[in-house]
């Protein structure tokens, strides 16, 4: 069973940084995607950046240019990474590291889920 665990939110003002981790457990072999949702009250969730096991990355249009996405997997533990500046506020939400074997997409129904770790972006 393959555990997500996220750390890396908090609160921050406009035109600030943060960087996101997720760290992966639980697998014999590493998942073929890798990606970062978010979600906020009143909105659907929004499929942030996929990165797969080549190293392909998609973006969603409204973070393209101030986020990037990266993975680091090193003596078996994967370690994904979400690279955000120039915050605005409408980039607060909770982010969700996931992942599948099977699929990749941010608009693909992934398998694996972490808890959320919460971005808040003040003006």
């Amino acid at each position: 069973q393959v555990r997500l665990v996220e750390s890396g939110g908090g609160s921050v003002q406009a035109g600030g940084s943060l960087r996101l981790s997720c760290t992966a457990s639980g697998y014999a072999v590493s998942p073929y995607c890798m990606a970062w949702f978010r979600h906020s009250p009143g909105k659907e969730r929004e499929g942030v950046a996929t990165i797969t096991t080549y190293g392909g990355t998609t973006y969603a249009d409204s973070v393209k240019g101030r986020f990037t996405i990266s993975k680091n997997n090193a003596k078996n533990t994967l370690t994904l990474y979400l690279q955000m500046n120039s915050l605005k506020p409408e980039d607060t939400a909770m982010y969700y590291c996931a992942a599948s074997f099977l699929r990749c997409g941010r608009n693909a129904q992934l398998d694996y889920w972490g808890q959320g770790t919460q971005v808040t972006v003040s003006s």
